[in-house]
């Protein structure tokens, strides 16, 4: 009898302690609310309980407030104070540890995190580089043999680390396509063979304005191109910046750096080009989720050459992800890299790269 008696007070004392310690929430109606308070604004009380679930209470509605576990308060001074939070009036009371009670009005009330919602959020503000990225991987591959004797290849990849303050965009596409010796006796040669990459880093200074500073490079074998570098420094402007739209503009200088090099053939001399090119940088970005499970994004930049404007280049890559499953799905890309004047005599000035393939994408 003496281990019931026991147990049974222990149960009870257990019981009371869950009580005691539960955020409590009392109504202008008499009614009383026991839970978790799991968000705070100047509209509403979200309140977590075991019967209803999370339920929403307009401040108009509630008496009495009474939090047992800290919470994380901005104050209208922008700054971040934390403790149990009771209500007085239209004030939320923080009960701070070594600066006291601090009275922040209801109405001025902007940011209200939990502490495991407040060190996610400091975690966010300084994340390891290694953290936060997200991107993809895409192949794809033809081969015909036979009558036909060809081999296409294309492969590309794309990774975004994007932070509270910061944004790091890499991207890269290779396209290689062979056509063998054919049943009559044509020779092998190469038709495709073309590489670019990209690099953008973009530091926010406002949640509109950024800075950034991006490298773009090409290489074209059919086109003689050895190595196009632009790099670029400047000013962006976030136009939209949801978590399903995206549209940023850029302005900025570049330096462009070309080189050429072709080999002799009967008609034309071996030549090799050189080219250092100051410029001007302008483009935009887009991002739209259709879906869950559908992606379009689309990125133009135009450079015209401060030294002759009659001359310039643009980029355009775009691209649209269906998935098929959480780490893998479907792509379709457009890339076009368009040069006013390639140096080496019957070259084209645009190349333009049409892909499809698998998509397969990772966070860490």
């Amino acid at each position: 009898m003496k281990f019931l008696y026991a147990l049974a007070l222990l149960l009870i004392s257990a019981f009371a302690a869950t009580s005691v310690f539960a955020d409590t929430v009392a109504l202008k109606n008499g009614d009383h609310l026991t839970g978790t308070i799991t968000a705070l604004d100047s509209k509403d009380v979200t309140l977590k309980t075991d019967a209803a679930g999370e339920i929403k209470i307009k401040w108009s509605s509630v008496q009495e407030l009474t939090s047992d576990q800290p919470m994380y308060v901005a104050t209208p001074e922008k700054q971040t104070v934390s403790g149990t939070v009771t209500l007085e009036g239209a004030d939320l009371v923080v009960h701070t540890a070594t600066a006291g009670d601090i009275h922040v009005p209801v109405a001025q009330l902007t940011v209200v995190r939990s502490e495991q919602e407040q060190q996610a959020y400091e975690k966010k503000l300084h994340p390891s580089l290694l953290n936060d990225w997200a991107g993809a991987v895409n192949v794809g591959f033809a081969l015909a043999r036979g009558n036909s004797n060809t081999t296409d290849l294309n492969v590309g990849f794309a990774g975004d680390r994007k932070t509270l303050s910061d944004e790091i965009k890499l991207a890269l596409t290779s396209v290689y396509s062979r056509t063998g010796v054919s049943t009559s006796g044509a020779p092998s040669r190469v038709t495709a063979s073309e590489i670019l990459g990209a690099a953008e880093y973009d530091k926010n200074v406002s949640k509109r304005l950024f800075l950034f500073a991006s490298a773009d490079f090409t290489h074209d074998a059919l086109q003689d191109l050895v190595l196009r570098s632009i790099y670029t420094g400047g000013v962006g402007w976030h136009f939209i910046n949801r978590s399903t739209t995206t549209l940023d503009a850029i302005v900025g200088l570049n330096y462009t750096r070309e080189t050429y090099d072709s080999s002799a053939t009967a008609l034309t001399p071996a030549l090799k080009v050189n080219r250092n090119l100051p410029g001007i940088t302008t483009g935009e970005s887009f991002m739209h989720k259709f879906s869950s499970n559908t992606v379009v994004t689309e990125a133009f930049n135009f450079y015209p050459d401060l030294s002759d404007l009659s001359q310039y280049r643009f980029s355009l890559d775009s691209a649209m992800v269906t998935k098929i499953k959480e780490w893998l799905g479907w792509q379709a890309s457009l890339s076009d890299r368009y040069v006013t004047n390639p140096p080496i005599p019957g070259t084209k000035s645009n190349d333009l790269i049409l892909s499809t393939g698998l998509n397969i994408s990772f966070t860490h």
